[in-house]
């Protein structure tokens, strides 16, 4: 996400715009000035200093490698930058950057950014006629490219109407995310919210803090949406 996904400018979907426009098809090549490996059980498959990241639209960024620095794996030539080859990421066990274990699919983004701000926007969440929350002091999370989310205390919420799912998901920027199945007068709503009980360190500001998924009941949730830049006049 961030420069490619999203409404990141070299997304499919970019909230903004180039002026003179980017041509079609643009992909960003960097060097990513960190030791990067990967292993398949105890075996170093991947060991390299020379990495470049590389940013294509619609699409996570991905690592490349000199081709000298991948051993028993199968590779494919990466189009924009010579002499480099990719590694499908369910190719090995692990992937590290310097000494720490790389989680999520893809490597993390060096443009994706995570701001907690505290706020007074109102999140209203009802569901079967009765109100789950209804509060404006909340958490406003901006992450790179996305829009707005607000999150709000436990005391705020109707937690005697919400019980842990057994669901888990993990987010590159955010950590580990818990979710809670909302159960209203015989009405059961799967994983209405999730939490971070503890977050990576970027988004410790909503430790233990919750927000809702709009599509899964009746929600006002007064955060800024996207609008469109204005033309720049040449004249």
């Amino acid at each position: 996400m961030s420069l490619t996904t999203g409404r990141a400018p070299l997304s499919t979907n970019p909230a903004g715009r180039f002026d003179p426009p980017m041509p079609a098809g643009a992909v960003y090549v960097e060097p990513f000035l960190r030791r990067v490996r990967a292993v398949i059980g105890q075996r170093t498959v991947i060991d390299s200093e020379r990495v470049v990241l590389v940013h294509r639209a619609g699409q996570p960024p991905s690592y490349a490698f000199p081709k000298d620095d991948v051993r028993d794996l199968q590779t494919s030539a990466e189009p924009a930058a010579l002499g480099y080859v990719r590694v499908p990421w369910d190719a090995v066990t692990a992937w590290y950057e310097e000494e720490e274990e790389v989680f999520g699919g893809h490597p993390r983004n060096p443009y994706h950014r995570v701001d907690c701000v505290r706020a007074r926007r109102r999140l209203r969440v009802e569901l079967a006629s009765v109100v789950l929350v209804d509060t404006t002091d909340v958490i406003s999370l901006y992450e790179t490219s996305r829009s707005p989310q607000l999150y709000v205390r436990r005391e705020a919420v109707r937690m005697d109407l919400l019980v842990a799912s057994p669901t888990v998901t993990y987010c590159p920027y955010k950590g580990t995310a818990s979710h809670w199945t909302a159960e209203v007068d015989g009405t059961v709503v799967s994983d209405v919210a999730w939490s971070y009980d503890d977050p990576l360190p970027e988004s410790t500001a909503i430790a233990g803090l919750l927000s809702f998924y709009p599509e899964r009941a009746t929600m006002v949730q007064d955060v800024l949406t996207w609008f469109r830049v204005p033309a720049v006049s040449h004249g």
